[in-house]
């Protein structure tokens, strides 16, 4: 997919999520080419599509831990990293066995989106740099 239109407070458009529950904290998952490739060097796999993460949205040169809890942008569309996003059991049968263990530490983030935009392919993902409580510009937290 190319494109796709992601929908403030529910999710990408055509995902399952997105009809589920409005306000989730996990609304987007996101994951980086890094991740990915650390995720094949630990199961031995040659190739790993990102499909098979059951991951919406893969990122690259970025730490995408230091995100958490940060607002950003792709596209228009702006977003808030809620949370880690950890390995599901059905990772175990995507990757074989050792694949949720594989995935600790490299499932990406969840986000939910604050502000409805189209994402496209080679769009930026750019942090948006907030003040801090002390008023000084630093890391939201």
């Amino acid at each position: 997919m190319s494109e796709v239109q992601a929908l403030e407070t529910l999710g990408l458009e055509g995902d399952h999520r997105c009809d589920k529950t409005p306000g989730s904290a996990r609304q987007v998952t996101i994951i980086s080419e890094e991740y990915i490739q650390m995720i094949r060097h630990f199961t031995g796999l040659e190739t790993l599509p990102p499909g098979v993460l059951r991951r919406n949205l893969v990122v690259k040169n970025i730490n995408l831990t230091a995100l958490r809890h940060q607002q950003f942008t792709i596209g228009d569309a702006l977003f808030e990293a809620t949370a880690l996003c950890h390995p599901c059991s059905r990772m175990e049968t995507a990757l074989g066995k050792g694949g949720v263990a594989a995935m600790l530490g490299h499932g990406g983030l969840c986000a939910k989106i604050l502000r409805s935009g189209t994402i496209r392919i080679e769009m930026r993902l750019s942090h948006i740099h907030l003040k801090s409580n002390s008023g000084k510009p630093g890391l939201n937290g």
